[in-house]
């Protein structure tokens, strides 16, 4: 069991880190080419602005913007992947589809760029999660990415100059409802043991009987008289 844990994890690792490589290398590219890129970013509204669904999240604008996203990224990708095994794939694909169409439709007629909304998506559905499953592993959780990311809350606030604060507050939304659509998706582990008590034979000996101690010593006596006659 504890080697399948490693390999799992292992395997969760490789994942998240394939996304975050794709991230540098598309960075890398642009620093050295000294183009921009931004054109791939979602444009909202706009046919030729649909492309940024499926690439926005690997452009970033600066060194600072990447590395910012790609820490937070990396710790939520892997935690959902690791503990929520069943439901990660789709749980990431719905997250990563959803924030971007919602930015498209809502956002403000500027380039969006970054994986900023699909961190948010991912700690929001982290934190869901928790709320609507209710167990010991998903709560712990829950509280992990409160304690990490709770300073994240002031991305969501509108105006801010030069962030795309609706990538936030949609991702968010959308965290929290794809959290919601998958609670009912439950883990291996989060499956409710069988009490091994439970279908304990009723057979088995019983040294004393069942109403021993719900009994007085009179009522106990007179059913022992009663029992000295027998009627014909």
């Amino acid at each position: 069991m504890a080697d399948n844990s490693e390999k799992f994890l292992l395997k969760s690792l490789k994942f998240s880190g394939t996304f975050i490589i794709i991230m540098w290398i598309v960075h890398i590219y642009k620093y050295t080419t000294g183009g921009s890129l931004s054109q791939w970013g979602i444009f909202p509204r706009a046919i030729d602005g649909m492309i940024g669904v499926i690439t926005a999240p690997f452009i970033h604008g600066s060194w600072e913007h990447l590395i910012s996203n790609s820490i937070p990224l990396f710790v939520t990708t892997s935690m959902i992947y690791f503990f929520y095994k069943r439901v990660a794939l789709p749980s990431f694909v719905l997250i990563y589809l959803l924030t971007g169409a919602a930015v498209w439709t809502f956002g403000r007629s500027v380039y969006h760029i970054g994986a900023s909304g699909v961190v948010y998506g991912f700690i929001s559905f982290i934190f869901g999660s928790g709320i609507f499953r209710r167990n010991l592993k998903s709560i712990v959780l829950a509280l992990v990415v409160t304690i990490l990311y709770s300073g994240y809350l002031g991305g969501m606030l509108p105006n801010q100059k030069g962030i795309s604060w609706e990538s936030h507050l949609l991702g968010g939304i959308v965290g929290l409802l794809v959290a919601w659509l998958m609670k009912g998706i439950i883990e291996k582990d989060e499956e409710q043991k069988e009490d091994p008590w439970a279908n304990e034979s009723e057979t088995q000996q019983i040294f004393l009987p069942r109403d021993t101690f719900d009994k007085t010593k009179a009522e106990r006596l007179a059913e022992s008289q009663e029992d000295d006659f027998l009627e014909i």
